[in-house]
């Protein structure tokens, strides 16, 4: 079964040239374990299909289903618990609140979980060992590099144990180099299971993973496999 379905999906904004359609009856299947890119140039749509994959916004027309459930079925505190539980946000922004050390960022999703103080601060603690900054839990965001914020900011996606992870632009602020090393935290989260969706512009970001969606104008105008990086060098 798909871990994520849409089918038909619209959504238009008002403007004051009128209404504009971001989406024109997309539909897409996800399945559990997948690494999708989805690209496209600015204004093609992609931004609003993740904004609808995250439960952030709803369609105008169309289903959404997300692990079996009927997302257009749920009132607001079910997604709500639907964003905390199920999935991770990375976002090109790091949104590390700056006088914090880097534990109490990653522990705050657990603070809407009823977590107590100390098993916030131990979770948070493995999570930010599992993306590479063991000893680093006591540090202010502004006395690390841009690349460990970006990682502080995936621990705190996976805090809650997601099963997806959604990632707006992860790489836009940072330099080639530290991309690619971020890059790779995230193929190997997607080798432990976890369904990644990655929106990125740039082509060797997207080559990090297995299937790539192209939006143009609101629709999707290509879906295709890839090859693993390692393949395509051959």
């Amino acid at each position: 079964m798909a871990l994520l379905t849409l089918e038909g999906i619209s959504k238009s904004y008002v403007t004051a040239a009128g209404p504009f359609p971001a989406l024109k009856r997309v539909s897409l299947a996800i399945a559990p374990g997948e690494f999708v890119a989805i690209m496209g140039p600015s204004g093609s749509g992609k931004s609003t299909f993740m904004n609808i994959l995250g439960c952030l916004d709803r369609p105008d027309e169309g289903h959404y289903r997300l692990d079996g459930r009927s997302v257009e079925a749920l009132d607001k505190d079910a997604l709500a618990e639907v964003r905390n539980s199920f999935i991770g946000f990375v976002f090109q922004g790091f949104n590390l609140l700056p006088r914090m050390s880097l534990e109490d960022n990653v522990a705050l999703p657990l603070v809407y979980r009823g977590l107590g103080r100390e098993a916030r601060r131990a979770q948070a603690r493995d999570m930010l060992a599992k993306v590479g900054l063991e000893g680093y839990a006591a540090s202010l965001p502004n006395r690390i590099s841009g690349g460990q914020q970006q990682r502080v900011a995936i621990a705190r996606a996976l805090v809650n144990r997601p099963r997806l992870i959604l990632a707006d632009e992860p790489t836009g602020n940072l330099d080639s180099h530290t991309s690619a090393e971020v890059m790779r935290v995230f193929e190997a989260l997607n080798g432990e299971g976890i369904t990644i969706v990655l929106v990125t512009h740039e082509a060797d970001i997207a080559a990090f993973a297995r299937r790539q969606v192209r939006f143009l104008d609101g629709e999707i105008v290509e879906d295709g496999t890839t090859p693993r990086r390692e393949e395509a060098l051959c």
